[in-house]
């Protein structure tokens, strides 16, 4: 199949695994660039087998690596080497996301395949970064979250700060590394030459933190956690409702708030001078959020959403996955894409985001099976089949037909 999408006929070269690297890949996938994903034979991307598995395979794997071609080669091996130089020599992106010096070692870093190619654009994401004293320690999204500032901010006053059940560390790395990457190609268009983008995961939290730092340097302020309060903004908050769930309301815009207290019968506090900006609520904020507390108390989550939407003011309930699933919303938005995976099996995956209205991203090929396009890819590079065969018979690449 043909890509499309704004990105086509970019060639990217994945050799991340798991979830930074792989994600950021994934994302110029859904639009069309041509995703060749490295994984060691036999085993794979580690990422397969986490989480639930449906067949042996997981089923998050059916969207980290759609759109993506598989190339299975045991990169300790120098002929596996030399195949992802070629590739690369015929690539406009590289990613990866192993500890610094790896690439290095096998004779792959950014002096050797920009030599090679000096169009190239690399992403090298880690844990701390290719340069400092941390550069070498071994680094997750746990640690990153937490060293970026965002665990200390994740708790309920007095008790352990804990984790966003989701590898939120890693995606906000990828993240920023898509952007690093399509700000390279721009200005590769002037220049002619690529460039190597440095994502370090703790950075990445770090530059969403907003104004923990500089609150610091000008106050010697060192924001606690504000359970489900937002630090600084009132009123905004969870309060619980009648029916034993929890509505989330955001009045803290200088008219909503007007409109918010008129919807609970608390004109009184519409009018109160000290209360018109933000700095005067927030000094009041318990109050507030009793006043609150004490209307959606009365009243089912349902009926407080449905008041407080006729009002304009901004309100939601928390969300699980079976509510998402069921939410009109999201099917409108194209955001529970339905697909049926090469086994013959259907499942539901998100969408893709975000939106371009004349060159959309989609879903244009299932997540491949290990190795799956081996030997189409290397015979693209320039091996015959001979060689490929060869290859195979010493272990150096694999292939497979199947998707899982």
């Amino acid at each position: 199949m043909s890509p499309t999408g704004p990105l086509a006929g970019l060639k990217v070269l994945e050799m991340g695994q798991l979830i930074a690297g792989p994600f950021a890949a994934k994302t110029l996938a859904d639009f069309g660039a041509d995703v060749i994903k490295i994984e060691p034979p036999g085993t794979g991307d580690p990422l397969r087998k986490w989480r639930l598995l449906k067949d042996g395979t997981s089923v998050w794997w059916q969207v980290q690596s759609r759109n993506k071609r598989s190339v299975a080669l045991d990169l300790k091996d120098r002929e596996a080497q030399a195949i992802v130089r070629r590739l690369a020599a015929e690539s406009d992106v590289l990613i990866e996301n192993f500890r610094p010096g790896a690439m290095e070692g096998w004779g792959l870093g950014p002096e050797a395949l920009l030599e090679i190619n000096p169009r190239l654009v690399m992403l090298r994401v880690s844990g701390y970064g290719q340069t400092g004293p941390y550069r070498d320690r071994p680094g997750f999204g746990v640690v990153a979250e937490a060293m970026g500032g965002l665990r200390h901010l994740t708790a309920e006053p007095g008790r352990v700060p804990v984790r966003v059940g989701i590898s939120l560390g890693d995606t906000l790395a990828a993240l920023h590394g898509v952007i690093g990457i399509l700000m390279a190609l721009q200005e590769r268009q002037h220049s002619g030459r690529g460039q190597v983008i440095d994502v370090a995961l703790y950075e990445a939290v770090f530059n969403c933190m907003e104004s923990l730092l500089p609150e610091y340097s000008a106050f010697a302020a060192v924001r606690g956690a504000a359970s489900s309060a937002l630090p600084g903004i009132a009123p905004s908050n969870a309060y619980l409702c009648r029916d034993g769930g929890y509505a989330l309301i955001a009045g803290n815009g200088d008219s909503i708030f007007r409109r918010l207290m008129a919807v609970i019968d608390r004109a009184d506090l519409a009018a109160d001078p000290q209360l018109a900006d933000n700095a005067g609520r927030f000094a009041r904020v318990a109050e507030l959020d009793a006043a609150i507390g004490a209307w959606t108390a009365q009243r089912s989550v349902a009926e407080v959403l449905a008041t407080l939407d006729q009002a304009s003011v901004p309100a939601g309930k928390i969300y699980t996955v079976a509510d998402i699933a069921a939410d009109p919303h999201y099917q409108a938005r194209g955001m529970l894409q339905p697909i049926t995976t090469d086994d013959g099996a259907s499942l539901l995956v998100p969408g893709v985001v975000p939106k371009l209205s004349r060159t959309p991203g989609g879903h244009q090929r299932n997540a491949p099976g290990i190795g799956q396009d081996t030997d189409a890819v290397l015979a693209e590079i320039g091996l015959t089949r001979e060689q490929i065969a060869e290859l195979k018979r010493r272990g150096v690449v694999a292939s497979t037909g199947n998707a899982t």
